[in-house]
């Protein structure tokens, strides 16, 4: 039968509940009857659809940020048919679309390892650290798309998760809405990447958010490129990308100079990084106490962070001397997320993982990046712009178990939306981990798919089998 054909299991998944989400009433047709659902005075109704279903992966990857690209091209070089969705116009999130910049914590073999080398050959690399990498996000765009099209993921833009629906515990579909509508999906595991965990709270997974159960956050940043007319003159605040080059000084230098516009910043560790020739990266704007499934918060976070970083570019180049000509050439397309949901996930890492430098037997990466908490307010900024809350780290384990769903058979996740505590995100959330969490879930998805286990059926020994064939293959 054509997948795109009426069944009688697809009839069964339309009239399924979804699950994290209100229930859809039948439509109600005008004069009806009392005995009809009733709408509330500010609900409304939505008439049930025919979606148009497809069932051609085995692993579907919802979010093709950092964790989600490596996710989607670990599982289909496992053998894997893959589908890879992305609400955003490019690959790569925070990488790409969000304007990061930067790579923190890739001194890692696999992916990371390949990816850094691949950089390097095209000239989109600078500095020679492989703990603190500046890259030029357009070139990584293409890139992962040439990645993914090498590996043969089928990716679509301008796609989002709206709805998950499962069978008991099982999930089986996932709704996406985008120009093409609604379309349904299924497939045997499933995979979110989506940074704030957007399907794992569709399928009903219990998560956390900030500091406790349900925020404060960390703040949000809005990164922008940048054009300057000699990128000599602006050396003394240039970040030196290289983790044995103090750029504390560089920071402050910088915070002086926007000081003499009068205008004091929401980030008061300023960041320049140099792309390339006289192409530069900033990060100089925190946006407080925003949750990143709220639209209505995080659009009006945007056009606060947009209209900052404007003041401070204009009134830069108004100082004349070093910052003249200097132009602001882009804002990122989406604002950056440091706090997102955190999903329940099979084991929790936590703060004591971190002091005590935790070792697992299903260990999926080593992080040593340090606890990096970003100030909670605007009034802690003028103070301390980030705090590591007193805590040394000790270079600790992720287990794969943090990265199975507690909740909901046939999940994984990876990146940021992972089951840890609030202290523990602050380390493991940069993109060098998201990365190496992805190519552990994307093998282990591949794995289970094709064997018809669910994820935490299948050993972790299997799945670092499995990454070390892959990239054997391609020394």
């Amino acid at each position: 039968m054509n997948p795109n054909e009426s069944s009688p299991s697809r009839r069964r998944f339309l009239g399924a509940t979804a699950l994290g989400a209100v229930t859809v009433p039948q439509w109600v047709a005008a004069g009806e009857t009392a005995s009809s659902p009733k709408v509330g005075p500010n609900e409304f109704a939505e008439p049930q659809l025919n979606l148009p279903l497809v069932r051609d992966a085995d692993v579907i990857v919802c979010g093709a940020g950092p964790a989600g690209v490596t996710a989607a091209i670990t599982a289909a070089r496992a053998g894997a048919k893959v589908r890879l969705f992305e609400w955003r116009g490019c690959l790569g999130g925070v990488w790409t679309a969000g304007l990061l910049g930067y790579l923190l914590d890739f001194d890692k073999t696999g992916f990371a390892q390949e990816l850094t080398q691949r950089l390097s050959d095209r000239g989109m690399r600078n500095g020679t650290s492989v703990k603190s990498i500046s890259y030029q996000p357009e070139g990584m765009k293409l890139l992962l798309e040439e990645m993914c099209l090498e590996a043969g993921v089928k990716f679509q833009f301008h796609t989002r998760a709206a709805a998950a629906y499962r069978e008991g515990r099982r999930l089986t579909t996932v709704v996406t809405e985008s120009k093409s509508g609604r379309q349904a999906w299924q497939a045997p595991i499933f995979v979110d990447t989506t940074g704030d965990g957007d399907l794992g709270a569709l399928a009903g997974c219990a998560f956390e958010i900030g500091e406790s159960a349900d925020c404060p956050c960390q703040p949000m940043s809005l990164n922008a490129l940048l054009v300057c007319k000699d990128v000599a003159a602006l050396e003394p605040f240039l970040h030196g990308s290289d983790p044995s080059k103090k750029d504390g000084a560089a920071k402050n230098t910088l915070l002086a100079e926007i000081q003499k516009t009068g205008h004091f910043p929401s980030y008061s560790k300023p960041t320049i990084w140099q792309v390339r020739d006289n192409l530069l990266l900033v990060m100089m704007n925190h946006e407080y106490g925003v949750k990143p499934f709220d639209a209505a918060e995080v659009t009006a976070a945007t056009v606060r962070a947009r209209s900052e970083m404007n003041k401070i570019v204009d009134g830069l180049r108004n100082l004349g001397g070093p910052w003249e000509g200097l132009e602001l050439a882009a804002t990122a397309e989406q604002i950056g997320v440091r706090d997102g949901r955190r999903l329940a996930g099979r084991y929790t890492v936590t703060k004591d993982d971190l002091v005590r430098g935790a070792r697992f037997d299903d260990a999926v990466t080593r992080p040593t990046f340090p606890v990096d908490i970003h100030a909670l307010s605007a009034e802690i900024n003028k103070t301390a712009a980030y705090t590591s809350a007193g805590i040394k780290v000790v270079p600790y384990d992720i287990p794969l178990r943090a990265l199975i769903a507690k909740d909901v058979d046939g999940l994984l996740m990876a990146g940021r939306c992972i089951s840890g505590d609030f202290i523990a995100h602050a380390s493991y959330r940069v993109t060098g981990n998201a990365v190496a969490m992805g190519e552990a879930a994307g093998a282990v998805a591949a794995i289970a798919a094709k064997s018809k286990r669910l994820p935490h059926e299948v050993a972790w020994s299997e799945g670092a089998a499995t990454i070390a064939k892959i990239h054997e293959g391609r020394r």
